[in-house]
């Protein structure tokens, strides 16, 4: 096929002489500004004033913030699925499926042309960074793969789809790129995960792929798939696909992942590299190496909002954006988009380490803390202990979620479902003891309750059969590449039946 990468080159010198000059506060102001502009005339801007709103501070006084369900019933849904001139002008041609991760619930998320259009750039930015990193780099000269939903989409109006936003990027490929993506036609449809899994773990096999994307525990599960297909393999990535550059992760930590992934990038001279895309907007990209932090995408038409997160119920939240935001500070982030979302509670709360250029973490979902007994974790927290203890222990964790456990009598504690390899009593106590360090050392609430087991007794952990979780978002209708196991079920009733599920043999 056409190595394409030579045009790639061109273009990354281009972008990143463009990024090394932006003002990102500056940046911020105008797309604000441009976004007000555009949808001066839909419903949303003429009863918020758009019109005379030629500020940030004007902008967060007149609009308030809101969640999905603010917007689903007062704009949407009377409308849906033909959304004409509601909060964006013109008809929205796509909706996003977006299931909520701790809610279960389906969201149905607008897609203008212009969030598409943005989601295409951000992608190529990706590239750029990588090309920037790896100066012989031939990345577009064989198949970029990514593990994703069904592209299949849904018609549900006139000139409306709905789907995945895997199945909504690919609708937008232009046809130039489509010889470079995998997998492609009936393949790139399957809806059942593990129909598409077993297809495409053969496929595979014998497709030069250049760079790979998806959710490091559904390409996991993935993996074992082609170590099937491919009987007598170590399952090290490089056997297969010798010219491998990229492995792109996101939507989870990948903390508890890491060294798992490393195993199965040894002998290849591909890095890994994090993105944060979202149904609501493609937020930020790792531009420099693991651990360094993501660069928000300041121009690509999103503006940015930023809630402390002790603030984010309260009457009058404090609203902070690039123009005022601290590092070290966990913030809830809300967004204004070109798909007519504003002051969107997005649901992730995130962390600055840098402001010029703004690199931030991901910490948690917003509904992803656990303070059963008064411990305040964030998810940050859990993600670092699980990966302190699959570390000291050399247990391969594949997924695993907590909650806690209240005790009829005394301390109560959390209890720790973990999918990996079986193991003996005495490794599980020291998994659950590294843990227990781990998050003493990182949060002074925890330590504080755990002082004496008076307040809160020691972890415990459960290991949970091999494809338990599988079996277990399958009955629950949210098997596949898009979806996510909640990390934190803070209802004990809710968790303790999800634990019983976890552990009832199929």
């Amino acid at each position: 096929m056409l190595d394409l990468t030579f045009a790639l080159r061109a273009y990354a010198g281009f972008r990143l002489r463009a990024l090394a000059r932006e003002e990102p506060v500056q940046s911020q102001r105008q797309q604000l500004t441009s976004l007000l502009r555009r949808a001066a005339n839909t419903q949303f801007g003429r009863e918020y004033g758009f019109a005379g709103i030629h500020s940030v501070e004007e902008y967060q006084r007149a609009v308030p913030l809101r969640r999905y369900d603010a917007f689903w019933d007062g704009y949407w849904s009377r409308a849906y699925p033909v959304l004409d001139n509601v909060t964006w002008p013109g008809i929205i041609p796509f909706f996003a499926n977006s299931s909520g991760t701790s809610s279960g619930v389906t969201k149905h998320i607008p897609v203008s042309a212009a969030m598409a259009k943005a989601n295409r750039r951000a992608a190529i930015d990706l590239l750029v960074h990588h090309s920037a990193n790896k100066p012989n780099s031939r990345v577009l000269g064989g198949k970029n793969f990514f593990l994703g939903g069904s592209a299949a989409l849904t018609p549900v109006g006139p000139d409306v789809m709905e789907g995945d936003l895997s199945g909504i990027a690919a609708a937008r490929v232009p046809w130039w790129a489509k010889g470079f993506y995998f997998p492609t036609g009936d393949d790139a449809k399957i809806a059942d995960w593990e129909e598409k899994s077993r297809v495409l773990a053969r496929r595979a096999l014998s497709e030069d792929i250049r760079s790979l994307s998806g959710t490091p525990s559904w390409l996991l599960l993935f993996f074992e798939e082609m170590k099937q297909a491919a009987p007598g393999s170590s399952g090290r990535l490089v056997e297969h696909w010798p010219e491998l550059e990229m492995l792109v992760h996101g939507g989870i930590s990948f903390e508890p992942y890491r060294a798992r992934f490393a195993e199965l990038l040894a002998g290849s001279h591909a890095e890994t590299r994090e993105v944060y895309p979202a149904s609501e907007g493609f937020i930020a990209l790792q531009d420099k190496g693991p651990r360094q932090g993501l660069r928000l995408l300041t121009d690509n038409g999103l503006f940015f909002e930023f809630v402390p997160m002790e603030e984010l119920d309260s009457t009058e939240p404090t609203r902070h954006w690039l123009g005022t935001v601290e590092t070290g500070v966990n913030y809830a982030l809300v967004l204004t988009s070109c798909a007519g979302l504003w002051s969107y509670i997005i649901g992730d709360t995130v962390r600055f380490l840098e402001k010029f250029p703004p690199r931030l973490i991901v910490t948690g979902r917003t509904s992803y803390g656990l303070s059963a007994f008064g411990e305040h974790l964030i998810g940050e927290e859990i993600d670092a202990a699980i990966a302190a203890a699959a570390l000291a222990t050399d247990i391969a964790v594949t997924d695993f979620m907590v909650g806690p456990v209240f005790a009829p009598s005394g301390p109560g504690h959390h209890l720790y479902l973990i999918e990996g390899v079986a193991v003996a009593p005495e490794k599980a106590e020291l998994f659950a003891q590294t843990i227990d360090a781990a998050l003493c050392a990182r949060n002074v609430d925890y330590a504080e309750h755990r002082k004496g087991g008076f307040g809160m007794g020691q972890p415990q952990v459960r290991f949970v059969r091999s494809g338990g979780f599988v079996a277990w978002m399958k009955a629950r209708g949210k098997l596949g590449g898009q979806n996510k196991v909640p990390r934190v079920i803070a209802d004990a009733d809710a968790f303790a039946a999800t634990a019983v599920s976890l552990f009832t043999p199929p």
